[in-house]
């Protein structure tokens, strides 16, 4: 069998490709074995990508030209980059944004004074830029509604969507996305909220799973059905994925308008809920919509964060997800900017006095799974022989076989990978990721 095999190595080359295996003929071999079953088809992958923000498009206008298409290549472009396919927008202000904004004037709850004026000066010139390089799906999130939608007259600190605006709000989604297509940008999936459960010193605002539900059904679910927008409801931790569905998902008139939940990382790990979820709702698609390292929390080690999103990906997609959407594209040399300095990583960062560019580990960590991991790919079955190693197992839509394997341990291990009734001897190098790629 004809294989490939990309390696990133802790203190080597990144997405080096090598060929450290050899084929050997003891098929009765009990240990040390990955086995790879393309038989055994799960989920569809739809695709990976990353959050297009006013803080990534920002800074990306304060560098050379030859910079900006460096970053833009080596992110969406499918042979010299990393080849994403998806890329998150937000819907007003952020806390990656310059400062809190709407596209309305203060008031005006007819949405007379609808404009995208803030978007069109940075973030839609970054998003088509990107779409030079590859064919992009896009998902909106909210963060905040305009402040005199919401119960504490302003958009950060949480608050709620005042009843009465519940109409407006969602009409709003429609300007949005009618708007953005105007511009070429076609909007395919939104979700009803950011991080609904908190209320952040940022943009944010509060829903609780009943009020969401009913936000869906009684409004947003009509008009994005009419618009040919798919929903996403929760789009928050994983912890709390099967008690916000069986209240969302029970209702069978607010279920109907919704494609399936999005989740971040920042509670821990909680895999489990992600299959759980699948077999309750077998439908619904499950999407990564966010995750990044925050520099409040101290990590300096790289090559840490970068097995950090590893370890998540692999988790996740073992579990059904469909999607890998991280966090900010590209932040400044602060971790920003961000106006209320929550700062935090990215895969790449720019020095912008300076304009320079670093790539983190994090980058080719995502990239053993987005360039070689083709859309419409299926997982398939795997197993492993032990905690020493994190593994998954894809076939793409060509018919290559894609095995995954992440070594976060300060030791190499050798071990054998069974496929199509050979087995493959390699090692798994200490702090290292490798992709096989089977023919």
């Amino acid at each position: 069998m004809k294989t490939k095999v990309i390696k990133t190595v802790k203190g080597k080359e990144p997405m080096s490709v090598c060929e450290d295996f050899s084929s050997i003929k003891n098929t009765n071999l009990e240990g040390q074995l990955v086995c790879v079953f393309p038989e055994i088809e799960y989920q569809e992958i739809k695709g990976f990508g990353g959050a297009f923000t006013e803080a990534a498009s920002t800074t990306l206008d304060k560098l050379s030209e030859k910079n900006r298409e460096k970053i833009l290549k080596m992110y969406f472009d499918k042979k010299e980059g990393i080849g994403y396919n998806f890329g998150r927008i937000h819907m007003n202000s952020c806390d990656f944004s310059l400062g809190n904004y709407t596209c309305v004037e203060e008031g005006d709850a007819e949405l007379k004074t609808f404009n995208i004026k803030r978007d069109e000066k940075s973030l839609i010139p970054m998003i088509k830029d990107a779409l030079e390089y590859n064919d992009i799906d896009f998902f909106v999130s909210p963060w905040s509604p305009p402040a005199f939608m919401k119960t504490n007259g302003m958009m950060n600190e949480g608050g709620k969507l005042k009843e009465e605006y519940f109409d407006a709000w969602s009409e709003y989604f429609v300007k949005f996305i009618e708007a953005y297509k105007e511009k070429g940008i076609n909007i395919g999936v939104v979700s009803v909220q950011n991080e609904p459960k908190a209320a952040q010193t940022w943009d944010s605002c509060v829903y609780t799973a009943e009020e969401e539900r009913d936000f869906v059904k009684n409004y947003l679910g009509k008009k994005m059905y009419d618009c040919g927008v798919k929903i996403l409801f929760w789009d928050h931790n994983k912890e709390r994925i099967i008690s916000r569905s069986n209240v969302v998902l029970t209702d069978d008139d607010a279920n109907k308008y919704i494609s399936g939940i999005a989740f971040h990382w920042y509670s821990g790990d909680h895999f489990e809920q992600l299959n759980m979820f699948n077999k309750l709702y077998p439908d619904k698609d499950i999407v990564f919509s966010e995750g990044c390292y925050e520099y409040s929390l101290g990590q300096t080690d790289t090559v840490k964060i970068g097995e950090r999103y590893a370890h998540d990906i692999i988790g996740n997609f073992n579990n059904y997800c469909n999607i890998f959407c991280d966090w900010n594209l590209l932040l400044d040399e602060k971790g920003g900017p961000n106006h209320v300095g929550n700062f935090c990583d990215a895969p790449i960062m720019a020095d912008t006095v300076n304009d320079k560019v670093f790539i983190h580990d994090s980058y080719y960590y995502i990239g053993h799974f987005s360039k070689y991991v083709q859309k419409g790919a299926k997982r398939i079955g795997s197993s492993k022989w032990s905690p020493i190693i994190d593994t998954v197992s894809f076939k793409n839509p060509d018919g290559t076989i894609v095995t995954v394997v992440l070594n976060m341990t300060d030791n190499d291990t050798e071990f054998n990978i069974s496929i199509n009734g050979e087995i493959l001897n390699t090692k798994a190098e200490a702090h290292s990721i490798a992709t096989y790629i089977f023919e």
